[in-house]
């Protein structure tokens, strides 16, 4: 389907704004605390009907499944048990339906005259859901967990895959009994003794995928739920005082609630991505609703558990609203068969003999043609021999190649993103990532230098971009990052190293640690020009220095990765006055401007890496041994390869989103860390997760016999800690995000 015939943005956005202020002004959630009576619930049904919302669903013209999904989160986070979730169902499925019955109960339906409760009955993967048997025109049995049944006229229930039953529930063979769930009053129990029932057919296995939208419905709805929550939380921890401050400005809760919304954004994109692709008819969709519920499912109930965490026991006292949007999450995470479910076809789709993998994303035309020239790229330039040779090397020589970096210098692809003034191609975020992806498939050495090519774009001078970026651009110099010292990790404004004028030269004095790109043409090296400025970060300047000057005295290292470093002493090195980017005392603008041009993509590009490393590690799992066997026959394995699957999807989705905002000038560097963090500690999951699932030979290291992969997996776990701790630990991240997202105080 054609999206520009879909509602946009903006008409989501309405939606949205709209029915938070109606239901703020027409709902009262202290009925759900007693117990919403059913004329309670009939009262706020029929005015949403006069809303527009009971016909969302039935035409993808005028709202289709994202819209539903909009109306639920709404719905969630009033805590109002309105019978949307199956009103919008059965638009779902009779819309497509020839019957006269469906047509005449969507009429009905959408007059406000008909509320509908809908159960999956035997299609329910929870065993205890309950079945309903039809013989001829008569029902019998016993259906749980119904939402609101004793509000609605009517009961749709499964018959079988392509069969819905309709229920009059005011019949007198028909009983109706409220239950309690999770503390909370709103399921029912409906048994039928030989009830009348007016079969609807629908199309063949029609209510296959219908039950996945229900599920991604609900997965919406909690999210509303515990995003509701959330916000009270960290209006709480502004508010809050313990020990003479806000409890927001302490480490432990400003930790807790950045993991929070990590994982509340990372729901929302998922959710929000499925049903655009179901709505769009991309036969994707499907794939991405279970990664949306088995993700869904333990990261809003563990933001729920943390936020209540953050309350302490206000948040338990059952007047408090905090308690029914707890209680909603776990029942709609765990409905329909939460995310066991989701997972075990999840592990189908890509475990099962002829599965494909994991989805490759739509960059859009010039994303998608770009990502065709630079595999077809690769492979004539990065293959064979060639790349053989290079994988021959141990890693500590794999990290660069200088012919690899010269040749894709020419195709001016190191410039991809720059502005054309400056020699680049002006690409957009989307073509970055697509350049990003296909050459981590490609297993090709990293090229560029973009922090210190943004920094001297965005403030070097006129004879410093001629100089050094037509360099850079041929891939002929590369820049290493001098931050780091012994008493300046994170906290870079106490550096040491100085920089002090002698007529037309600067004169450098200090020492930088743990310098990855000590082997470069140049240092990117902040150094200390006011040893009396206040704040200290007032007095920092940023200088490239050349690696080969005299005084500069390199001790490499070994990392734990068989990476290097460098601790590098700067004694007395004379670099020409015109070496400085930026003004004096101008390198905290410097630094942290080029950080945060690059910072929106680092968590894409890590992502990526962990993208890769799964179809690696798939293709293993998949393998048959000698006698038939695969370790994807073990179900343990496929949960776990489901769950990394479904966090991979929320760290590209991250990715997704701060291209999107990039696209609108700079990522905020709070998104930039949002997807830095998940994608970093997403990493070492996957590591940890690889060594569980293939054993003591994948420890074995590169050029060992028997290592698999040449030990790629054991040492993809070493080197991802890398990736959590630099260009910012996510400790600092945490901390970004819980003061810039959260407002919460430094």
């Amino acid at each position: 389907m054609d999206a520009t015939g879909l509602p946009g943005d903006d008409i989501r956005e309405m939606l949205r704004n709209s029915l938070r202020g109606f239901l703020a002004a027409r709902w009262n959630v202290d009925c759900i605390r007693r117990g919403p009576s059913p004329q309670e619930v009939v009262a706020i049904w029929t005015a949403l009907v006069g809303q527009g919302v009971a016909s969302l669903g039935s035409n993808p013209d005028e709202g289709g499944l994202r819209e539903v999904a909009v109306v639920l989160g709404e719905l969630g986070r009033a805590a109002c048990p309105a019978p949307m979730w199956s009103a919008a169902l059965a638009n779902l499925a009779l819309s497509t339906s020839r019957s006269e019955a469906a047509a005449d109960c969507l009429g009905r339906l959408h007059a406000g005259s008909a509320r509908l409760a809908l159960s999956f009955g035997r299609l329910d993967p929870d065993s205890g859901a309950g079945v309903i048997r039809v013989k001829g025109d008569r029902a019998d049995g016993m259906v749980r967990f119904v939402e609101a049944a004793g509000s609605c006229t009517h009961l749709l229930v499964a018959i079988d895959r392509s069969v819905l039953g309709l229920v009059a529930l005011d019949n007198a063979r028909v009983e109706i009994v409220p239950t309690r769930a999770m503390g909370a009053w709103g399921l029912c129990e409906v048994r039928l003794n030989e009830a009348p029932v007016t079969p609807i057919a629908l199309e063949d296995g029609g209510l296959d995928d219908l039950l996945l939208k229900g599920k991604l419905a609900l997965a919406a709805r909690a999210h509303g739920a515990a995003r509701r929550a959330f916000e009270l939380v960290t209006d709480y921890a502004r508010e809050r005082h313990q020990f003479g401050q806000p409890i927001g400005r302490f480490q432990a809760i400003q930790h807790k609630l950045a993991n929070g919304l990590i994982a509340l954004e990372g729901v929302r994109l998922i959710v929000d991505h499925a049903a655009k692709l179901h709505d769009l008819d991309d036969r994707e969709w499907r794939y991405f609703a279970n990664c949306a519920v088995a993700f869904a499912s333990g990261a809003l109930r563990q933001a729920s558990l943390e936020t209540h965490h953050a309350f302490g026991a206000i948040g338990y006292a059952d007047e408090h609203e905090a308690p029914l949007h707890f209680k909603r999450v776990h029942l709609d995470t765990l409905a329909l068969g939460g995310a066991s479910q989701a997972k075990r076809l999840l592990a189908s789709s890509l475990l099962d003999p002829d599965s494909s993998g994991l989805p490759e994303y739509d960059l859009g035309p010039a994303g998608n043609a770009l990502r065709e020239q630079v595999r077809g790229w690769l492979g004539q330039n990065w293959s064979g021999g060639r790349k053989a040779e290079f994988e021959r090397k141990p890693f500590a020589k794999r990290e660069f190649d200088a012919e690899f970096a010269r040749d894709i210098g020419m195709t001016g692809w190191v410039g991809l993103g720059w502005p054309r003034e400056f020699g680049g191609q002006a690409r957009s975020a989307l073509e970055l990532i697509a350049f990003m992806e296909t050459m981590e498939r490609g297993e090709a050495p990293r090229i560029g230098a973009a922090i210190q090519a943004n920094a001297l774009m965005m403030f070097g001078t006129r004879e410093q971009q001629q100089r050094y970026l037509p360099e850079i651009l041929r891939g002929e110099a590369m820049h290493g990052m001098g931050y780091s010292e012994p008493q300046a990790g994170s906290d870079l404004a106490v550096l040491r190293t100085s920089a002090v004028r002698d007529d037309d030269h600067w004169v450098i004095n200090g020492q930088k640690i743990w310098t990855t790109t000590w082997w470069g043409k140049y240092m990117f090296l902040a150094a200390r020009t006011d040893k009396d400025a206040k704040p200290p970060h007032a007095g920092i300047s940023m200088f490239i220095v050349p690696m080969d000057a005299e005084g500069v005295t390199i001790r490499p290292a070994t990392t734990m990765y068989d990476g290097s470093f460098a601790n590098i002493f700067y004694d007395n090195v004379r670099i020409p006055l015109d070496n400085i980017v930026g003004e004096v005392n101008g390198g905290w603008k410097v630094l942290t401007g080029a950080l945060a041009f690059e910072r929106g993509l680092v968590g894409g590009g890590i992502v990526l890496k962990v993208a890769h490393a799964f179809e690696q590690l798939r293709r293993h799992v998949m393998a048959k041994d000698e006698t038939g066997t695969a370790l994807s026959d073990d179900p343990i394995v496929r949960d776990r390869m489901a769950t990394l699957a479904a966090e991979i999807e929320i760290g590209r989705q991250l990715m997704m989103h701060c291209a999107e905002l990039a696209a609108d000038g700079l990522t905020p560097p709070e998104y930039g860390a949002i997807s830095k963090v998940f994608s970093g500690e997403l990493m070492e999951r996957f590591g940890e997760t690889a060594l569980d699932i293939l054993g003591m030979r994948a420890t074995l290291s590169e050029q060992m016999p028997g290592a698999i992969d040449n030990g790629r997996f054991e040492q993809n776990l070493r080197h991802s800690l890398m990736w959590v701790i630099s260009i910012g630990t996510n400790e600092i991240q945490r901390s970004l995000i819980a003061q810039r997202a959260l407002g919460l105080p430094r």
